[in-house]
């Protein structure tokens, strides 16, 4: 038994001195794939493998669990103790309130390190704490993420010329000029993403001025009383997501000639008409709008759009499609959407404001271009939705296949499904070639 417990510590010997004899770049590699706290551990190995974490390149702590002071001061000694030249990324969440000078030690620090890609997330209750703005003035930098908790106060432009990705999700702002100034500041930005809270102290008049901005995510749920304004002036704007933008009295966007693809969701209809106008240039848009507050611009033309997602649980979303239809004359795939908040049960009836009224003229993408229709949640007992499902089948002349997603029938209304069947087949006699698709969820 000796003999066998003698061999087994060898066997372990050896395996442990293969992997310590390897080099050092290759090991920080193979740590590179774990959880810091675990890197930091291994330090407790041996001679060999006490300061081989010091050189990882992507440190992340996480207060899961514990207080926060201990936390903060883990996190301190870790960063004082770090000797890579370059920290390449560097990402804190916190959970518990924190004093302000611990953001400042721990920004500090890694700016110091050259850190490429930073971000802080602190998610707690109360007050939020300041960002010490001398810490914007990182030439360095690539990657900024703040989030939640956290006050910026930009006094005056700062250098942030290398900075190429933004968020800013959730935080506060001390004025307009804040905001203001961190934007001008990055003259190279490529990808920001800006979301703000109703509770949040809001900016009135938000200027967006981002020659090189590629992608841009807006999620807005303030609500304003009085004068404000969104102006966004991007000429190389590729990306544009824009959800729950409400309440602003002018909203502008200018010089988007660049634009490919385009989500926009729960927007006011204040802003409908100026955001709708500036994506003529998309090939790719997911609408999810109420037709009663559209105003569409006269003459707007999407010559480019091929592809369109639409949602289908707003009133009236009919009317919404006959006009994207109208102005789309190269559109190959439409995609019909019911995100599932209204009721399976819900019969909605028919009245003469909320009828679907068949165009007179049939829109020349059904004529020649559309070729994929994909309707998820179709209902099978709404007579409008199967008016416009059967109006496209029987004009879409190009149509090569149309897929409908539904819900499954209960088993105590199993006698729906002799109906279902029936409407099934009532479609598949209206299409030619099309190849008809009937798939439950």
């Amino acid at each position: 038994m000796e003999q066998c417990g003698g061999s087994l510590r060898k066997r372990v010997a050896m395996s442990v001195d293969r992997i310590s004899e390897l080099p050092e770049a290759l090991l920080i590699q193979i740590l590179s794939s774990l959880p810091t706290k675990l890197v930091i551990s291994t330090s407790v190995l041996s001679q060999r493998w006490r300061s081989v974490w010091e050189m990882m390149p992507n440190l992340e702590f996480d207060q899961s669990n514990g207080n926060i002071k201990g936390f903060a001061e883990n996190v301190s000694k870790s960063l004082l103790l770090h000797k890579a030249p370059i920290l390449q990324s560097l990402h804190l969440k916190v959970r518990d309130r924190c004093e302000h000078v611990y953001v400042g030690i721990w920004v500090a620090i890694a700016f110091n390190r050259h850190v490429r890609d930073f971000e802080l997330d602190l998610n707690f209750y109360g007050n939020p704490v300041r960002f010490p703005s001398c810490l914007f003035c990182f030439n360095e930098l690539e990657t900024l993420k703040l989030k939640n908790k956290l006050l910026l106060d930009v006094p005056c432009l700062v250098p942030m010329k290398s900075l190429r990705t933004l968020h800013l999700d959730y935080v506060e702002y001390k004025d307009d000029e804040s905001y203001r100034n961190l934007l001008s500041s990055c003259p190279n930005l490529e990808h920001l993403v800006l979301r703000r809270h109703y509770h949040y102290n809001a900016v009135s008049n938000f200027v967006i001025v981002a020659p090189s901005l590629k992608t841009l995510w807006l999620h807005d749920t303030i609500h304003r009383a009085g004068n404000s304004s969104f102006e966004i002036n991007a000429p190389s704007l590729e990306f544009l997501n824009i959800e729950k933008l409400t309440g602003y009295q002018v909203f502008r966007i200018e010089n988007a000639l660049e634009i490919v693809e385009a989500n926009i969701r729960n927007v006011s209809y204040i802003a409908n008409e100026m955001i709708m106008g500036s994506l003529s240039s998309a090939k790719r848009l997911s609408l999810d709008l109420s037709p009663l507050q559209i105003t569409f611009p006269t003459g707007v033309i999407f010559r480019q759009l091929v592809e369109l997602e639409m949602y289908t649980h707003k009133d009236e979303w009919w009317n919404l499609l006959t006009l994207m239809l109208d102005s789309s004359p190269k559109l190959q795939v439409l995609k019909l959407i019911d995100d599932g908040s209204t009721s399976l049960d819900f019969d909605k009836k028919s009245t003469d404001e909320g009828k679907w009224n068949e165009p007179k003229y049939v829109p020349e993408c059904l004529l020649s271009h559309l070729e994929t229709l994909v309707w998820t949640r179709y209902h099978w007992e709404r007579e409008e939705e199967k008016e416009v499902a059967t109006y496209i089948l029987r004009n879409a002349r190009q149509l090569k296949k149309a897929t409908f997603t539904t819900y499954p029938i209960k088993s105590k209304k199993l006698n729906k499904l002799a109906r279902r069947r029936e409407q099934f087949s009532e479609l598949e006699c209206v299409v030619s070639s099309c190849e008809l698709v009937l798939q439950v969820e």
